[in-house]
């Protein structure tokens, strides 16, 4: 059965509205003759190093960073076809739900990884939000499409691009499991785990013991392991979260540590929110309990309006600086690792 894990909703306050992606559709009208993404193709790629996108964009107070690409990170978008559902895969033409996804996910969070990182981002046929409330053989069979689509993008991606490189794995929602299955089919116990320096795996519950050999990191220099947690406001947990019968991995972002120590919001070192341009610093603190991340109702500019408790859709945004730092401290402890080793 599927895990259920919610809002996948890109709304409001850290992504924007969602009218203003009918203005960028025109850049999306590309069509491939068969209903697979064909991967050769770079229109098929949300974010990919040889092409300009919106994963190249960086807040004001970034503009003037030194970038590399001293890592690979490959990035699994979440769900961001929640409109009208014409069938359970989205349709991997639609210009809507692409641009929607450009101008969102890898806007907002892919764009995370860009000091240090060449960015790859697959488009793939997608499962429609409603899937994940409905158990059956049809959406079983459509998580089934989307994950052979992530698949068949990360193979292309090692067969042509990856050439040795350490890799960073990412995904947040609906990219989040599918990231779980990736790393359990291609690193798990298997010779790629000695280029993993990390994934993320965001906004999607790891139950304990989910992998043989790959661990949840305990601290912010380790690497070869996962982090990830789900972000809720404090003293309330989901029913659905109360339903899982194994409690998931969680790490702190504030401090990547696992343990239940509340960490003040003086550490966030800034959020992304609705305005990409702008970092607001210290919006929340964090605390890891019962399966989830606690975090005291976040504070920004308008956010006395905000009163929902379920803090998913800015799972990323909310620490998006301590990510983009640790994402730096990763892979600077995995090449200083790895070039000891040779």
């Amino acid at each position: 059965m599927i895990r259920i894990s919610l809002i996948f909703i890109w709304v409001g306050i850290f992504s924007g509205c969602s009218e203003k992606y009918y203005a960028f559709e025109h850049n999306y009208q590309f069509r491939e003759k068969s209903i697979f993404p064909n991967y050769k193709d770079l229109d098929y790629w949300a974010a990919h190093p040889w092409k300009k996108d919106p994963s190249d964009s960086l807040p004001e107070l970034l503009k003037f960073d030194k970038n590399d690409s001293l890592a690979d990170v490959f990035f699994i978008h979440p769900t961001t076809y929640t409109g009208n559902r014409q069938a359970w895969n989205a349709d991997i033409n639609d210009a809507y739900i692409n641009a929607k996804t450009d101008y969102s996910s890898i806007l907002y969070q892919a764009s995370v990884f860009n000091k240090h990182c060449r960015i790859f981002g697959p488009r793939y046929r997608q499962v429609h939000l409603s899937a994940f409330f409905i158990s059956n053989d049809q959406t079983k069979a459509a998580f089934d499409t989307a994950y052979a689509d992530v698949k068949r993008a990360f193979e292309f991606y090692l067969r042509n691009y990856n050439e040795n490189r350490p890799i960073i794995i990412a995904g947040h929602s609906q990219g989040g499991l599918m990231t779980e299955r990736l790393m359990t089919e291609f690193f798990d116990a298997k010779p790629l785990q000695e280029k993993l320096i990390v994934a993320y795996i965001v906004g999607w519950p790891i139950p304990k013991n989910s992998f043989q050999k790959i661990e949840v990191c305990k601290d912010s220099l380790q690497t070869n392991c996962f982090s990830g947690w789900r972000t809720y406001k404090l003293d309330y947990i989901p029913a659905y979260v109360k339903k899982e019968k194994v409690k998931s991995e969680v790490t702190n972002p504030l401090s990547w540590t696992t343990n239940s120590e509340h960490v003040d919001s003086k550490y966030n070192k800034g959020s992304v929110l609705r305005d990409f341009s702008k970092i607001v610093k210290n919006t929340t603190d964090a605390q890891i309990h019962d399966g989830v991340l606690w975090v005291n109702r976040p504070k920004f500019p308008g956010s006395m309006f905000y009163r929902s408790k379920n803090y998913h859709i800015g799972d990323i945004n909310l620490f998006y600086m301590n990510l983009r730092v640790n994402i730096e401290q990763r892979i600077f402890s995995y090449l200083k690792t790895h070039s000891l080793k040779t």
